[in-house]
């Protein structure tokens, strides 16, 4: 029977020489001084997409990145780690800027959650009518803006009625941060640097 030291050995080894040596962090070590049972199944999830390789090491790190990245779980150790492969396999420092910049737009889905439930309860209360801007027709301002994230973002949904009502001012706000990796010009390109499917990190976290 093998020896503990000899199994958490053999187990390190195969994660070394399946994930690489930058994966197996002290967040992997504590896994493994927790529960090797667990340690052991997780590797052997986690190498599946590595060994079939229907995505390029490349985009597997940069969609790990935006994963540890998202403001939903903030993983620094994996930030770095995937960091660092994804300039081994040839990732730009822009595709990676990029990245982060996509993902960081998670957190609006509060917003996205919340102002409906708040309208609703504005109406349960009897103040959505009498507020000066909910339910009101958009001014000229509002329009503007609206017309601005059309443009910027490529499409519009219903959800953003109210929250263009209630607070313009954040609205713009938003606009702007979100449109970035849109909209910016990086090397002669004039929508960001990553091609489209990999784009699909956007909604991946």
């Amino acid at each position: 029977m093998a020896s503990s030291s000899n199994v958490r050995s053999g187990l390190e080894e195969q994660f070394v020489r399946e994930l690489g040596k930058d994966a197996l962090d002290e967040g992997w070590q504590d896994v493994f001084r927790a529960s090797p049972e667990l340690f052991k199944a997780s590797l052997a999830l986690r190498s599946v997409p590595r060994k079939k390789r229907h995505l390029p090491l490349k985009v597997q790190h940069l969609i790990s990145i935006a994963v540890d990245s998202s403001s939903t779980h903030l993983y620094m150790p994996g930030i770095q780690a995937h960091i660092r492969e994804a300039f081994k396999e040839g990732a730009t420092m822009a595709e990676i800027v990029e990245v982060i910049e996509l993902t960081s737009t998670l957190g609006i889905h509060a917003c996205n959650i919340g102002v409906p439930l708040l309208v609703e309860v504005m109406k349960e209360e009897g103040i959505y009518d009498s507020h000066p801007t909910a339910g009101k027709p958009f001014d000229e301002h509002r329009k503007k803006l609206r017309e601005e994230f059309t443009l910027k973002r490529g499409y519009w949904h219903q959800f953003w009625e109210d929250f263009l009502k209630l607070d313009p001012e954040f609205f713009e706000a938003y606009v702007d941060f979100s449109s970035i990796p849109w909209t910016k010009s990086v090397d002669g390109s004039e929508n960001g640097v990553l091609e489209p499917k990999v784009i699909l990190i956007y909604p991946s976290p």
